[in-house]
């Protein structure tokens, strides 16, 4: 048992150091993987295997082939998607939360678990100035955006909770029932992870200012944005009062040749969209990893690709 245990922090170690130096790395690597990258993952693609391998062996190909494969969406220069990278301690909730390894479903399964859950919904609630029973209408949230937590973390905030507990509820005799708030009353799942933790670590370590400091900021990396490319003479199309900008480089062939360069050159990457009827670069910026110097460094690349084809 020593032995097995031993085993099982030594492959932990491992994997806290492969995804230490993934984090390290994402300021100096490509944002979009490359094709060598990706063609590397065929080597993963092999019959299933009909005896057991080293469980460090297969961690460290899992890094060695897959980490340089991934898109660096947690660096500071994924503009794409409103997709915003893990803050630290989410992260290390996560892993925290993956090593209870807890069902939570079901309060009696995961008893911490269900009441975590349910103080990281009162402080979102509180957080977006939103009435405790959700009565100013439902609301659809994303956690992974600005508040910064791993996938998948997505929520509704209903109006009518009756309606959704009569919608989602699920009775057996097995499916013993506490006297708190039973978390599968409220989704279609019943094994799933406890995803209210990192968005519980998220609040506590930000409070209400820092959550207010990074959507600041994230809006003002989006305003430096939008002057740097009008100073340039290229075309933001919306109001920019969020953390969104909207650019056109001319004709509508010009500005997706622009974001497919910008995208395969790999300082940044940004996507497209159509606005008003006309093609457009979508600059996105919610990663609380996001610097001035990035947005500098963006601009820069995306004005000699867009120079190159303009």
């Amino acid at each position: 048992m020593r032995r097995a245990s031993s085993k099982g922090r030594s492959l932990l170690d491992a994997a806290a150091a492969y995804a230490t130096r993934y984090l390290a790395g994402l300021a100096t690597r490509p944002v979009a993987p490359t094709d060598e990258a990706l063609e590397r993952l065929a080597t993963l693609d092999r019959p299933l295997p009909q005896s057991p391998a080293d469980p460090r062996a297969v961690l460290e190909e899992l890094d060695r082939v897959g980490s340089p494969a991934t898109v660096a969406s947690a660096g500071g220069r994924y503009f794409g998607f409103v997709i915003g990278g893990s803050l630290p301690v989410t992260l290390a909730a996560n892993w925290l939360a993956g090593a209870w390894d807890q069902d939570a479903g079901l309060g009696v399964a995961a008893p911490g678990a269900a009441r975590i859950e349910a103080i990281a919904l009162r402080w979102l609630l509180d957080a977006l100035g939103l009435p405790s029973g959700c009565a100013a209408d439902s609301w659809a949230l994303d956690a992974h955006k600005w508040l910064n937590v791993p996938y998948d973390s997505g929520l509704a905030l209903c109006r009518d909770g009756a309606a959704l507990r009569a919608a989602m509820a699920a009775s057996a005799a097995y499916l013993v029932q506490g006297t708190g708030r039973e978390p599968d009353d409220y989704t279609p799942e019943l094994s799933r992870r406890a995803r209210g933790v990192e968005i519980w670590a998220a609040l506590a370590s930000l409070g209400r200012p820092g959550l207010a400091d990074l959507v600041e900021r994230c809006c003002r990396h989006a305003t430096r944005f939008a002057e740097r490319l009008r100073a340039a003479r290229y075309e933001v199309l919306n109001e920019v009062v969020l953390n969104q900008v909207l650019v056109s480089f001319g004709p509508d062939e010009t500005t997706r040749r622009v974001i497919a360069r910008v995208q395969t050159e790999g300082t940044c990457w940004c996507g497209g969209t159509v606005w008003h009827g006309r093609a457009a670069m979508r600059i996105s910026v919610s990663s609380w990893q996001t610097t001035d110097q990035d947005v500098e460094r963006s601009v820069e690349a995306i004005g000699r690709v867009a120079a190159s084809l303009t």
